[in-house]
């Protein structure tokens, strides 16, 4: 299969890439057949199994048994858009990973893959990657490298966005991609599919989401750039009208429920966890629950057709723009910040 799709795409046929991969996409079946003490095969339950978690493999065997369609075809490897000057051993997405991922995507979503974030180049800052990554409506591929060397991530169909509750669609799922590449989709069993939670009077993130300076109107009448100081000085307002990082974890995560999460990653982007969760019916990604990230990083999948609206998007002053900070700052005195 690696032969065959990637020499359309133009790579090297039987590359040691390839060879390296294989083994990689593997780790996913289950080997349960024993013929008379000979090496272990595959029995079709073991591939039907095996194609759940390597939707891409039945997409592929699929278009060899019927007639090609244009509009699926099982070889389709989307085209990962980087700066030039990015050198792309640094980078956790590979084609054949982009090719796994992309067999529980559509077609039209496979057209193209663009880089929004990455650690090594933006450091790791979660303002910055709201920043990078809120200009557009488009689903997005989120993916890390922990220091137990395992890769993993998931794929938002929504864009991200803070909510006080679990949000998200069905298109929504996790995967992983070392030591095994698997794809976990929604069960049914819930609705906990996204989650993005900030506590949105830090004056750390006031300091990242908003171009200081500006002014406040507020009592005392403070100058220019000055509510972050205010805010920090009157925390506890927050506590009393919002929630509690305590109870509430502030970062993003994918299905299980708060604080047992299938994935999650939290706001200083230096930890996060993973369990098993019945929204996904994934494992534990890594090595241990306890995720200590390596690198980080967001590719916005473009959907062809979408481009002018999502220069749109960012039409409006900033505070047009976070409304849901604005009326966050008006329940703590501060009135209303200058256009």
């Amino acid at each position: 299969m690696f032969n065959h799709i990637f020499q359309v795409k133009g790579s090297q046929p039987e590359s040691s890439s390839h060879c390296y991969m294989v083994e990689t996409f593997l780790n996913a079946a289950t080997f349960s057949k024993d013929h008379e003490g000979r090496d272990k095969s595959m029995s079709f339950e073991d591939f039907k199994s095996w194609c759940t978690h390597v939707p891409s493999v039945k997409k592929f065997l699929s278009n060899l048994l019927v007639q090609p369609d244009p509009g699926r075809p099982g070889s389709k490897v989307p085209k990962l858009q980087y700066s030039e000057n990015i050198d792309s051993s640094i980078l956790l997405l590979r084609d054949e990973y982009a090719w796994h991922i992309g067999g529980a995507l559509s077609h039209e979503e496979l057209e193209e893959w663009k880089l929004l974030y990455h650690s090594s180049l933006n450091g790791l800052s979660f303002n910055t990657f709201l920043g990078n990554i809120s200009n557009g409506d488009e689903p997005t591929v989120l993916i890390l490298k922990d220091r137990e060397g395992y890769i993993f991530g998931g794929f938002a169909s929504q864009p991200w966005e803070r909510h006080g509750d679990f949000y998200g669609d069905v298109k929504t799922f996790l995967f992983q991609l070392y030591p095994k590449a698997s794809i976990f989709r929604p069960t049914g069993a819930n609705s906990n599919l996204q989650w993005v939670c900030l506590n949105l009077l830090s004056s750390h993130f006031l300091l990242g989401l908003f171009p200081l300076p500006f002014r406040v109107e507020a009592e005392p009448p403070y100058a220019y750039g000055s509510v972050a100081v205010y805010v920090a000085n009157n925390m506890h307002l927050q506590c009393a009208v919002n929630f509690s990082s305590e109870t509430i974890p502030n970062g993003i995560g994918f299905g299980g429920r708060i604080n047992h999460f299938g994935m999650f990653l939290s706001a200083s982007f230096d930890q996060g966890h993973t369990f098993s969760c019945t929204t996904f019916d994934s494992p534990c990604l890594s090595k241990t629950t306890k995720i200590c990230p390596e690198v980080i990083e967001c590719w916005g999948v473009v959907r062809k057709g979408l481009e002018q609206e999502t220069t749109d998007v960012v039409k409006g002053t900033v505070l047009e723009r976070f409304k849901e900070d604005r009326h966050m700052l008006n329940l703590v005195g501060i009135a209303n910040a200058s256009e």
